[in-house]
Protein backbone atom coordinates (compact mmCIF):
# COMPACT_ATOMS: atom_id res chain seq x y z
CA UNK A 1 0.00 0.00 0.00
CA UNK A 2 1.47 3.45 -0.89
CA UNK A 3 2.33 5.78 1.95
CA UNK A 4 0.25 8.81 2.81
CA UNK A 5 3.11 11.01 1.60
CA UNK A 6 3.22 9.21 -1.76
CA UNK A 7 -0.57 9.51 -2.17
CA UNK A 8 -0.35 13.24 -1.47
CA UNK A 9 2.33 13.66 -4.14
CA UNK A 10 0.23 11.73 -6.66
CA UNK A 11 -2.85 13.77 -5.84
CA UNK A 12 -0.88 16.98 -6.31
CA UNK A 13 0.40 15.80 -9.70
CA UNK A 14 -3.11 14.87 -10.78
CA UNK A 15 -4.41 18.29 -9.75
CA UNK A 16 -1.64 20.03 -11.67
CA UNK A 17 -2.44 17.91 -14.75
CA UNK A 18 -6.13 18.75 -14.51
CA UNK A 19 -5.24 22.41 -14.12
CA UNK A 20 -3.18 22.30 -17.31
CA UNK A 21 -6.11 20.68 -19.17
CA UNK A 22 -8.57 23.28 -17.88
CA UNK A 23 -6.21 26.10 -18.81
CA UNK A 24 -5.83 24.69 -22.31
CA UNK A 25 -9.60 24.63 -22.69
CA UNK A 26 -9.88 28.19 -21.48
CA UNK A 27 -7.28 29.29 -24.01
CA UNK A 28 -9.28 27.64 -26.81
CA UNK A 29 -12.77 28.54 -25.62
CA UNK A 30 -12.76 32.18 -24.56
CA UNK A 31 -15.61 33.52 -22.46
CA UNK A 32 -18.12 35.34 -24.60
CA UNK A 33 -20.93 34.93 -27.07
CA UNK A 34 -21.18 31.72 -29.09
CA UNK A 35 -22.63 31.72 -32.61
CA UNK A 36 -23.85 28.71 -34.55
CA UNK A 37 -23.62 28.66 -38.35
CA UNK A 38 -25.18 26.39 -40.97
CA UNK A 39 -26.15 26.47 -44.65
CA UNK A 40 -29.02 25.39 -46.84
CA UNK A 41 -29.03 24.73 -50.53
CA UNK A 42 -25.67 23.23 -51.47
CA UNK A 43 -27.21 20.34 -53.37
CA UNK A 44 -30.05 21.87 -55.45
CA UNK A 45 -29.73 22.60 -59.16
CA UNK A 46 -31.11 26.13 -58.88
CA UNK A 47 -31.20 29.19 -56.66
CA UNK A 48 -28.73 30.76 -54.25
CA UNK A 49 -27.07 28.95 -51.35
CA UNK A 50 -28.10 30.40 -47.98
CA UNK A 51 -26.34 30.51 -44.62
CA UNK A 52 -27.43 31.68 -41.19
CA UNK A 53 -25.63 32.63 -37.99
CA UNK A 54 -27.40 32.62 -34.64
CA UNK A 55 -26.45 33.68 -31.11
CA UNK A 56 -29.01 32.24 -28.73
CA UNK A 57 -30.14 33.84 -25.47
CA UNK A 58 -29.63 31.32 -22.65
CA UNK A 59 -32.42 32.97 -20.67
CA UNK A 60 -34.99 32.39 -23.42
CA UNK A 61 -35.32 28.68 -24.11
CA UNK A 62 -36.56 27.51 -27.49
CA UNK A 63 -38.06 24.03 -27.31
CA UNK A 64 -37.73 21.62 -30.21
CA UNK A 65 -34.52 22.87 -31.83
CA UNK A 66 -33.11 20.16 -34.06
CA UNK A 67 -31.52 19.60 -37.43
CA UNK A 68 -33.87 21.29 -39.91
CA UNK A 69 -33.93 18.16 -42.08
CA UNK A 70 -35.46 16.19 -39.18
CA UNK A 71 -38.36 18.64 -38.82
CA UNK A 72 -41.56 19.09 -40.77
CA UNK A 73 -42.21 22.29 -42.70
CA UNK A 74 -44.75 23.38 -40.06
CA UNK A 75 -42.28 22.76 -37.24
CA UNK A 76 -39.59 24.72 -39.07
CA UNK A 77 -41.94 27.66 -39.65
CA UNK A 78 -42.91 27.74 -35.97
CA UNK A 79 -39.31 27.57 -34.81
CA UNK A 80 -38.25 30.15 -37.39
CA UNK A 81 -40.51 32.72 -35.72
CA UNK A 82 -39.33 31.77 -32.22
CA UNK A 83 -35.67 32.00 -33.16
CA UNK A 84 -36.18 35.43 -34.70
CA UNK A 85 -38.04 36.53 -31.57
CA UNK A 86 -35.87 35.01 -28.82
CA UNK A 87 -32.29 34.86 -30.12
CA UNK A 88 -29.89 37.57 -29.01
CA UNK A 89 -29.21 38.17 -32.68
CA UNK A 90 -29.25 36.33 -35.96
CA UNK A 91 -28.28 36.91 -39.56
CA UNK A 92 -29.13 35.22 -42.86
CA UNK A 93 -27.04 35.71 -46.00
CA UNK A 94 -26.62 34.10 -49.39
CA UNK A 95 -24.35 33.62 -52.37
CA UNK A 96 -25.95 34.08 -55.76
CA UNK A 97 -26.23 31.62 -58.63
CA UNK A 98 -23.65 33.73 -60.48
CA UNK A 99 -21.24 33.42 -57.55
CA UNK A 100 -21.86 29.66 -57.38
CA UNK A 101 -21.07 29.35 -61.11
CA UNK A 102 -17.94 31.50 -60.75
CA UNK A 103 -16.48 30.24 -57.46
CA UNK A 104 -17.94 26.67 -57.24
CA UNK A 105 -20.54 25.60 -54.71
CA UNK A 106 -18.11 24.98 -51.82
CA UNK A 107 -16.50 28.41 -52.01
CA UNK A 108 -19.86 30.08 -52.52
CA UNK A 109 -21.14 28.33 -49.38
CA UNK A 110 -18.13 29.57 -47.41
CA UNK A 111 -18.83 33.08 -48.72
CA UNK A 112 -22.47 32.91 -47.60
CA UNK A 113 -21.36 31.73 -44.13
CA UNK A 114 -18.84 34.55 -43.86
CA UNK A 115 -21.51 37.07 -44.80
CA UNK A 116 -23.91 35.62 -42.24
CA UNK A 117 -21.37 35.92 -39.41
CA UNK A 118 -20.38 39.43 -40.45
CA UNK A 119 -24.05 40.38 -40.49
CA UNK A 120 -24.54 39.64 -36.78
CA UNK A 121 -25.36 42.70 -34.70
CA UNK A 122 -23.18 41.34 -31.88
CA UNK A 123 -19.69 39.95 -32.46
CA UNK A 124 -19.26 36.40 -31.11
CA UNK A 125 -16.17 35.24 -29.24
CA UNK A 126 -16.39 31.90 -31.06
CA UNK A 127 -18.26 30.46 -34.02
CA UNK A 128 -19.30 26.82 -34.38
CA UNK A 129 -19.88 25.79 -38.00
CA UNK A 130 -21.72 22.66 -39.10
CA UNK A 131 -19.56 20.31 -41.19
CA UNK A 132 -15.84 19.89 -41.67
CA UNK A 133 -14.93 23.14 -43.44
CA UNK A 134 -14.58 26.67 -42.12
CA UNK A 135 -15.10 30.01 -43.85
CA UNK A 136 -12.44 32.68 -43.43
CA UNK A 137 -13.44 34.64 -40.33
CA UNK A 138 -11.81 37.17 -38.03
CA UNK A 139 -13.01 35.30 -34.91
CA UNK A 140 -12.19 31.92 -33.42
CA UNK A 141 -14.09 29.16 -35.25
CA UNK A 142 -14.50 25.41 -35.02
CA UNK A 143 -16.06 22.94 -37.46
CA UNK A 144 -18.48 20.45 -35.89
CA UNK A 145 -19.43 17.42 -37.97
CA UNK A 146 -23.13 16.75 -37.43
CA UNK A 147 -23.36 20.00 -35.50
CA UNK A 148 -26.90 20.72 -36.65
CA UNK A 149 -28.03 17.81 -34.45
CA UNK A 150 -25.61 18.45 -31.57
CA UNK A 151 -25.39 22.20 -30.99
CA UNK A 152 -28.58 24.22 -30.41
CA UNK A 153 -27.19 27.39 -32.00
CA UNK A 154 -26.28 25.45 -35.15
CA UNK A 155 -29.72 23.80 -35.18
CA UNK A 156 -31.27 27.26 -35.03
CA UNK A 157 -29.05 28.44 -37.88
CA UNK A 158 -30.00 25.43 -39.99
CA UNK A 159 -33.69 26.24 -39.52
CA UNK A 160 -33.30 29.91 -40.45
CA UNK A 161 -31.29 29.08 -43.56
CA UNK A 162 -33.65 26.29 -44.67
CA UNK A 163 -36.87 28.25 -44.19
CA UNK A 164 -35.46 31.36 -45.88
CA UNK A 165 -34.34 29.36 -48.90
CA UNK A 166 -37.59 27.41 -49.13
CA UNK A 167 -39.55 30.67 -49.13
CA UNK A 168 -37.29 32.01 -51.86
CA UNK A 169 -38.05 28.91 -53.94
CA UNK A 170 -41.76 29.68 -53.58
CA UNK A 171 -41.11 33.00 -55.33
CA UNK A 172 -39.19 31.17 -58.07
CA UNK A 173 -42.23 28.92 -58.54
CA UNK A 174 -44.40 31.97 -59.16
CA UNK A 175 -41.96 33.19 -61.80
CA UNK A 176 -41.29 29.81 -63.45
CA UNK A 177 -44.12 27.42 -62.48
CA UNK A 178 -43.13 24.90 -65.17
CA UNK A 179 -40.17 23.71 -63.07
CA UNK A 180 -42.06 22.95 -59.85
CA UNK A 181 -39.68 24.88 -57.59
CA UNK A 182 -42.40 25.17 -54.96
CA UNK A 183 -42.45 21.42 -54.37
CA UNK A 184 -38.88 20.19 -54.91
CA UNK A 185 -37.12 23.44 -53.84
CA UNK A 186 -34.60 23.13 -56.65
CA UNK A 187 -33.38 19.61 -55.90
CA UNK A 188 -32.83 17.15 -58.73
CA UNK A 189 -36.06 15.20 -58.38
CA UNK A 190 -37.46 13.25 -61.36
CA UNK A 191 -40.05 16.03 -61.78
CA UNK A 192 -37.33 18.67 -61.95
CA UNK A 193 -35.11 16.67 -64.31
CA UNK A 194 -38.05 16.13 -66.66
CA UNK A 195 -38.80 19.87 -66.61
CA UNK A 196 -35.17 20.56 -67.52
CA UNK A 197 -35.41 18.11 -70.40
CA UNK A 198 -38.56 19.73 -71.74
CA UNK A 199 -37.93 23.41 -71.03
CA UNK A 200 -34.15 23.69 -70.76
CA UNK A 201 -32.61 25.77 -67.98
CA UNK A 202 -33.79 29.16 -66.75
CA UNK A 203 -31.70 32.02 -65.40
CA UNK A 204 -31.95 30.68 -61.85
CA UNK A 205 -30.30 27.33 -62.63
CA UNK A 206 -26.69 26.61 -61.69
CA UNK A 207 -25.06 26.19 -65.09
CA UNK A 208 -22.18 23.94 -64.03
CA UNK A 209 -24.24 21.38 -62.13
CA UNK A 210 -24.28 18.32 -64.40
CA UNK A 211 -28.05 17.92 -64.99
CA UNK A 212 -28.26 21.62 -65.86
CA UNK A 213 -25.12 21.67 -68.00
CA UNK A 214 -26.61 18.84 -70.05
CA UNK A 215 -29.35 21.22 -71.24
CA UNK A 216 -26.81 23.62 -72.75
CA UNK A 217 -25.13 23.40 -76.12
CA UNK A 218 -22.76 25.45 -78.26
CA UNK A 219 -24.30 27.42 -81.13
CA UNK A 220 -22.07 29.70 -83.21
CA UNK A 221 -19.50 29.76 -80.44
CA UNK A 222 -22.02 30.80 -77.78
CA UNK A 223 -23.28 28.62 -74.96
CA UNK A 224 -27.08 28.69 -74.90
CA UNK A 225 -29.89 26.72 -73.33
CA UNK A 226 -31.43 24.03 -75.46
CA UNK A 227 -34.84 25.53 -74.75
CA UNK A 228 -35.60 29.05 -73.64
CA UNK A 229 -38.00 29.44 -70.70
Amino acid sequence: MPSTKSSTRESGAALRQRSRVIQKQLDWDPVGLLAGVDEAGRGPLAGPVYAAAVILDDSKRIRGLADSKALTALQRDRLFDQIREKALCCSVASATVEEIDTLNILQATMLAMKRAVEGLRLKPAKVLVDGNRLPTLDVLAEAVVGGDAKVKAISAASILAKVTRDRYCETLHEEFPQYGFGSHKGYGTPEHLEALRVHGACKHHRKFFAPVAATFTIRDGTTVSVSVS
